[in-house]
This record gives structure tokens, C-alpha cells and sequence, in this order.
């Protein structure tokens, strides 16, 4: 009985995520056809929900496992790129832009997941501030690896080369006149559609919402809580510590791999350089304020810090000085107990009682 109960609990707060989600892009999509926003916010729709995406998928990295990693922005740029692939070179097969944008969101995912299995397996044996360390040397490998690569397409297919030695061009790759240049390496993407919209975005969303709240509810998921808890007693009545650290770790990383994929197609040139240790460290910031293992805190965390810098333009040589005094004051207050006791009071009575255990 007492399980029933903590499930419909469990259900009601998703479902109010849900709805909340929802909600907030009919919102934005009223204002923004009634031309009240302007055209900088309005240009800001798409990337507010790649980071929305990151966050919660490194939430489910941070918060839920318990694994610090740093290397986040890397499976963003994995799939940024495989995705640009995808779509660039499908033009002719799929000329239809909806379904290349989903193919290039699915080639994304599944790109990123493959580098989190690939880093994830020996990784995930290290703990604390050498996980760490390692998965920010990952997020820098696959920066200049992708600052090597060489793609074109022309009608005999994809051509592909890396300019390790830094003497190769465009033109070493023998394709035929009239041939797509995808990649030029440190150049990065250029002359990328953009297909990305504001309706892929929220749907992007919606499904890293379900995925990773059906996720935690899981016995899966109970059995990564039970490894961020104490892994030793975890280990002690037979749960797999590697497989659902795994199964965490990949899932966060499609994620975030899918979102790279349509934050590439929003832009029509991209370099490498983007998705450095800042853009690791500026998700891991949401994540952090928006408290960890809490999924609507994320959502609201990368949405406000996101729009906060593009606010403050007109302080110019300060903006990045309230910035950060914004980000101390919110910490302060996350951290404060009046505060926290003040919200306590909101919650329903069973869930306190249980706390209060």
C-alpha cells in the first residue's frame, strides 16, 4: 500500500513537469507570434533547449549516479558533427527536412552513445577527482580530433581524412566538381542547412524528460541511487555496480549527444572549439544551481542562466560581473536552511514525515 502511494506521488510530480514543459512552449510560442519577443531571444529558443537537454542528461551523470564528469560538452560535439554528417549528406536521399533533422538527431545519439560505452567501460572504474580528470582529457581529445577531420560528399559517397600531419586540404580528399565540403577541419561545419526549430527543441526536451524520469523510477534507476548512496553496500547484495553505472553514463551521453546534433543544425557554420572545457564547466554550473538530482531545477537553472548574459548586455563591461554575482547569490540561497526549511513547508505532509525519519 505504502508503495502504491509513493508511486501516484511520484507520477503526480512527473506529470506536473510534464505539463509545465508543455505549458511554458505554448507560452513562448503565443509570444513569439504575437511578435513579442524580439529577435535575439527569439534566436536564443533552440540552443535554451540543447542546454535544457544537457543539463538534465548530466544531471542524470552528477546527480542521480554520483559521478562527477567534465567531459560532457565532448558528447555534445560527437554528436554535432555526426549529426551535420548525417543531414548534409542525405540531402539528395531525403529532401524532406524533418526527416533528416530526426536522422541527424538519431545518428547524433547513437554516435555519443558509442563514445560513452568507449570511455564509460574503463572510466567508470575510477572515482572522485580522477574520473574527472579523465573524462575532461576526453572532451579534449575529441575537440582536436575534430579539428583534424576532413568531409565531403559527392555522388560516390562520403570522403573522409585526417589531417593529423596538418598539410592535407579539402582538396586531398579526390572528390568530383560539384562536391559538398562538410567539414574543413579547424574551419569546422560551414554552409550547414539550418534545420533546427523551436518544435524539434521542446520535443527534444519532452523525450529527455521521459527517458530519464521513466529511467530514475526504474529499477534501474533505484539501483544507480543505491550505488551513489554506498556503493559498497550496493556491491553487497548483488547489484551490478558497472552495468547501471554504464547504463547511466550511455543514456546521458545519447542525450547529449542528440542535442549537439540540433544545436549544430541551428547554426549554418561551426567550429570544435565551441564545446571546451568552459562549455562543460557552464552545464555543469545549471546542473549544480539547479540542485542535483532535481530534474525541474535543471530545466529552469539552464533557461534563466542561459538568457541571463544576453539580458545584462546593456551593462556592457559588467555583465559578466553580475553574472557571477547572480550565480553566488543563488548558491547562497540554495544552501541556506531558513530557506530550505521555508520550502519544506510546501511539500506534502507524508513526504516530510519521511524525511523527517
Amino acid at each position: 500500500m505504502k508503495k502504491l502511494k509513493s508511486l501516484k506521488t511520484t507520477t503526480k510530480v512527473d506529470f506536473a513537469t510534464y505539463l509545465g514543459v508543455i505549458a511554458a512552449f505554448f507560452i513562448v510560442s503565443l509570444l513569439r507570434s504575437q511578435g513579442l519577443l524580439n529577435r535575439s531571444l527569439t534566436g536564443m529558443l533552440v540552443p535554451i533547449c540543447c542546454y535544457i537537454v544537457m543539463a538534465v542528461s548530466l544531471n542524470l551523470t552528477v546527480g542521480i549516479l554520483g559521478e562527477l564528469s567534465l567531459g560532457h560538452a565532448g558528447f555534445m560535439s560527437v554528436g554535432a558533427f555526426s549529426g551535420i554528417i548525417v543531414a548534409m549528406s542525405l540531402q539528395s536521399a531525403m529532401p524532406v527536412a524533418w526527416v533528416r533533422l530526426l536522422a541527424a538527431l538519431i545518428a547524433g545519439a547513437l554516435f555519443a552513445a558509442l563514445a560513452g560505452l568507449i570511455v564509460g567501460v574503463p572510466v567508470l572504474r575510477l572515482r572522485g577527482d580522477y574520473l574527472a580528470i579523465v573524462t575532461l582529457a576526453f572532451g579534449e581529445i575529441i575537440k582536436e580530433l575534430i579539428n583534424c577531420l576532413l568531409v565531403g560528399y559527392d555522388e560516390n559517397g562520403l570522403h573522409m581524412a585526417f589531417n593529423i600531419s596538418g598539410t592535407l586540404t579539402i582538396d586531398d580528399l579526390h572528390m568530383s566538381p560539384g562536391a559538398v565540403t562538410i567539414i574543413k577541419g579547424a574551419q569546422g561545419a560551414t554552409g550547414t542547412e539550418k534545420l533546427a526549430t523551436f518544435g524539434a527543441g521542446f520535443l527534444l526536451v519532452m523525450v529527455t524528460l521521459v527517458v530519464v524520469l521513466n529511467l530514475v523510477r526504474s529499477r534501474a534507476g533505484r539501483a544507480v541511487m543505491a550505488i551513489r548512496d554506498n556503493r559498497i553496500a550496493a556491491e553487497s547484495i548483488g547489484v551490478n555496480v558497472t552495468k547501471y553505472k554504464l547504463i547511466a553514463f550511455i543514456t546521458s551521453a545519447a542525450l547529449a549527444g542528440a542535442s549537439g546534433a540540433l544545436f549544430g543544425l541551428n547554426y549554418s557554420s561551426l567550429v570544435a572549439s565551441k564545446f571546451d572545457f568552459n562549455t562543460s564547466i557552464l552545464v555543469l554550473v545549471y546542473v549544480v544551481l539547479g540542485g542535483l538530482g532535481n530534474i525541474w531545477g535543471s530545466i529552469i537553472a539552464a533557461a534563466v542562466l542561459y538568457i541571463l548574459p544576453e539580458a545584462l548586455r546593456q551593462f556592457s563591461d559588467y555583465r559578466m560581473l553580475v553574472y557571477a554575482i547572480v550565480l553566488i547569490l543563488v548558491m547562497l540561497a540554495t544552501n541556506n536552511p531558513t530557506l530550505k526549511n521555508f520550502l519544506g513547508r510546501f511539500k506534502p505532509r507524508k513526504q516530510q514525515g519521511k524525511e523527517a525519519v
